[in-house]
């Protein structure tokens, strides 16, 4: 089956949850309220089913390829690129100041989600992009901006991200790619970078490399690490392009899934050395990198939610089509679709409301984003990045761990045909085992959750936030409904389990650091399945008041549901992680390496 956009959830999280019409009194984004939130999904939702969808199992199945050098997408993509920049996608929620539609992430993180879902090779083209574009924003200067911005948000040009090496991995203290000042104030740029996501491509006119090298003579460790811009082609008076820059691809990489997503290694220097001009100042390389990461990783978080949706769209449409043996309730006489086995929509049911709720989860913390970047009040500013940046590891790391059960399960639902490729649901699953690696795998966002998350403010930050989902249960417990009732006292222990785990961690994390990281992800974990849950919460107080006036039935009872089946099939395993985490650490780490 093709792709359908999920607009009716995208809009109930962007109206009810993430409270689209306060952003548009943010300053600036006074015309960026419901209406035009609508607006702007129902097109995003033709272009990404009409023209993305449909070069997805041909990306899969002719993948990009790379000779001699040259790198030749997927037939088609080329194409739909062009469409895609020409709509002024790329520009979505960029400056209108360098050609950009200026619109908050609120809405363009629901886009992101719709081209991730119908063409996930092709949506990390833009994804990059808009990394490159945030960091040169944050730390580019007036000359480099005037260059590059323009061409990088209309997507005349497109950006990379290049860190790793072959001897560092995420190790970034270990980078040794060489930055050698010249006099004309630009650098010689020579070393080889891996992993880098369209990299090279016959897309655009231009890449711009964002690449993270050390000057001569800088620090060892991340210190000394600082951020260029080298482009593929070098950059004439108003924008025209020149020579060919010293950077070369000379392979991309075999993969198991994205597989019409050329990922390269790149080879700066080999012929006298690349041109790279200096982003900021020396040696806080990683520090501006680090924009491109966050936004990265939310992105990443996005793509986990995207292909989980994909493909439990994929498994409805099978068990609604699939005839085999009668129900065992004896409500049909004869085999009947495998929808009405219990265990069939146990695992529907599962897909669902992991999807549900972790799209929840990304429209509340991209309208998070937006009032950190735009509030006039400092104190709202203050807060709404504290629980932005809390919530951007557990966005990555547990929306795409996530989403590897969603698309295990939807082979799982398939049966024996799940495991046929010309089913395609194969392709999902694929897709999906990058998400929890790429961007910093699932370990690195739940080291950054217990260091700087947690332990770092004693987890003041996390027991703010758990104060806030008490709040939501006494909502919940008021309305003294059936459902509001057993989703209140569901969320009350995960609630409890999460500061039982917070307080370890903020207790322990100097004292015994061994004991606190060997939980780290179950943590990551913990806290993801918490936070997703409380946002289905919410949604269940909204979808119980409109039940009770009789408005848009079949949509609000199908998220009370959800929201109850999250609370009692999935919010219930928070309370073991915490045992896991709290009381069974030492034994992660007591057997002898040799009896490994």
């Amino acid at each position: 089956m093709s792709y359908k956009a999920p607009l009716n959830d995208m809009l109930f999280n962007i109206k009810h949850l993430a409270n689209i019409d306060q952003i548009a009194q943010l300053p600036g984004m006074e015309d960026a309220g419901f209406d035009t939130a609508q607006a702007v999904l129902e097109e995003a939702a033709k272009f990404n089913e009409g023209v993305l969808e449909p070069l997805n199992w041909e990306g899969d199945q002719n993948p990009t390829s790379w000779k001699d050098g040259t790198v030749t997408a997927t037939p088609g993509f080329k194409e739909a690129f062009t469409q895609y920049t020409e709509a002024g996608w790329q520009g979505l929620q960029h400056p209108v100041a360098y050609g950009g539609q200026g619109l908050p992430k609120t809405i363009g993180s629901a886009v992101g989600e719709m081209q991730n879902s119908a063409n996930m090779s092709f949506a990390l083209l833009p994804l990059l992009t808009d990394g490159a574009i945030e960091a040169l924003l944050t730390a580019g200067s007036t000359e480099l901006n005037a260059t590059y911005l323009e061409k990088l948000v209309s997507g005349q040009w497109t950006g990379t991200m290049n860190l790793t090496e072959p001897q560092a991995g995420s190790d970034l203290a270990a980078v040794r790619t060489r930055a050698e000042p010249q006099a004309d104030g630009t650098y010689k740029i020579a070393g080889t970078k891996i992993f880098i996501t369209w990299g090279e491509h016959d897309l655009a006119e231009n890449i711009v490399h964002l690449v993270l090298a050390r000057v001569v003579g800088a620090p060892e460790g991340v210190k000394g690490i600082s951020l260029f811009v080298v482009p593929k082609f070098m950059v004439g008076a108003g924008g025209t392009l020149g020579a060919r820059n010293d950077v070369h691809c000379v392979s991309i990489e075999h993969k198991m899934g994205i597989k019409a997503s050329p990922t390269c290694v790149l080879q700066f220097g080999d012929h006298g050395g690349a041109v790279g001009y200096l982003v900021g100042q020396e040696n806080r390389g990683l520090e501006y990198m680090f924009i491109m990461m966050n936004a990265a990783r939310y992105g990443v978080g996005v793509q986990g939610v995207a292909i989980a949706e994909r493909a439990y769209q994929k498994a409805v449409q099978f068990a609604k089509d699939r005839v085999q043996s009668r129900p065992v309730d004896g409500s049909l006489k004869t085999a009947g679709p495998i929808i009405h086995h219990p265990d069939v929509k146990r695992m529907l049911m599962t897909m669902r409301a992991y999807t549900e709720g972790c799209r929840a989860l990304s429209s509340v913390a991209a309208a998070a984003y937006d009032a950190a970047h735009l509030c006039e009040d400092a104190e709202m500013r203050k807060q709404n990045e504290l629980f932005y940046e809390f919530m951007v590891p557990l966005i990555k790391g547990y929306s795409t761990e996530m989403s590897l059960e969603v698309t295990s399960l939807g082979v799982q639902v398939h049966g024996g045909m799940g495991f046929i490729e010309e089913t395609g649901c194969a392709q999902y699953y694929r897709d999906a085992k990058i998400l929890t690696i790429y961007e910093g795998t699932t370990a690195i966002q739940a080291n950054d959750l217990v260091g700087r998350k947690t332990a770092r403010d004693g987890g003041q930050t996390a027991k703010a936030l758990a104060g806030q989902i008490e709040a939501t249960e006494a909502a919940l417990t008021a309305s003294g409904t059936a459902d509001g009732l057993a989703i209140a006292k569901r969320l009350a222990a995960a609630r409890l389990a999460f500061v039982d785990v917070v307080n370890f961690v903020a207790g322990n994390t100097k004292a015994s650091p061994n004991e606190v990281f060997a939980g780290s992800v179950p943590y990551l974990m913990l806290a993801g399945n918490l936070m997703a849950g409380w946002q289905l919460a919410r949604a269940a107080l909204v979808a119980q008041d409109f039940v009770a006036r009789g408005e848009d039935m079949a949509f609000m009872r199908a998220k009370l549901v959800t929201a109850r089946f999250y609370a009692d099939h999935l919010l219930t395993k928070a309370p073991g992680l915490r045992d896991a985490i709290v009381e069974g650490a030492q034994c992660v780490t007591a057997l002898a390496l040799d009896a490994f």
